[in-house]
């Protein structure tokens, strides 16, 4: 498994983030969650009252925030400026913000070269990336060896997040990951979409084992 790249894509709720840290520890690799980096820089806008809706103040600001990712599956950290925001990113008024900071051409080119960096090097180690997101097997790692891209049926997708979420409705989340995929699906760079060469994967009714197990097959397999 050394210097594979595992790129796994899917829409909010689909599993990603559950699946790729599993996949991770089954086979030895480092991981990598795209989707904490838009927030974290999402976080650091909303913190320094930039106008998240206002592409070019945030175009303005996308270079000053200082961020270091840590890869390991068992405990993945995200710090800004410093910073532990592991916890503060996943909070409401980021996941209603980050669409629109993560949609801004300058912050996708800013991440993306991070993300492509943070892969060479753990090939170049030896070690190995599960990298999840929604634009990894088309935009960050195209060439990667697997490609997998999750899905769900929108009631799974939102009794999931709910089940998460305290204080929170079923039609609250649905409706929420309705806007999101809307979003995250039109933006003009980088959309969230499948690659052509990925697996499709639905996990709908698979519990969280089963999901992992498939994915590490299909790994094995187009390693073998």
């Amino acid at each position: 498994m050394a210097g594979l790249v595992v790129a796994i894509d899917g829409p909010s709720g689909s599993g990603k983030s559950s699946v790729s840290r599993g996949v991770a520890r089954e086979l030895g690799l480092r991981y990598l969650d795209t989707g904490a980096m838009y927030r974290a820089i999402t976080w650091w806008m909303l913190r320094e009252g930039v106008d998240v809706t206002d592409a070019a103040a945030v175009a303005a600001r996308a270079g000053e925030p200082e961020l270091v990712v840590g890869t390991d599956p068992d405990a993945p950290t995200i710090a800004v400026d410093g910073v532990d925001v592991s916890g503060p990113i996943r909070g409401p008024e980021v996941t209603g913000a980050v669409s629109a900071v993560s949609a801004v051409p300058v912050v996708r080119r800013r991440l993306v070269a991070m993300q492509r960096a943070i892969m060479d090097e753990a090939c170049r180690e030896g070690a190995g990336i599960v990298i999840e997101g929604r634009d990894i097997g088309t935009a960050v790692a195209p060439d990667a060896t697997v490609k997998i891209f999750l899905t769900a049926s929108p009631e799974e997708r939102a009794r999931r997040r709910a089940a998460e979420l305290a204080g929170t409705t079923l039609e609250a989340q649905r409706e929420a990951l309705a806007r999101r995929d809307r979003l995250d699906s039109t933006r003009a760079v980088n959309p969230l979409a499948k690659a052509e060469d990925a697996v499709e994967l639905d996990t709908t009714g698979l519990t969280l084992d089963e999901v992992i197990a498939e994915v590490v097959r299909l790994t094995k397999e187009r390693t073998s």
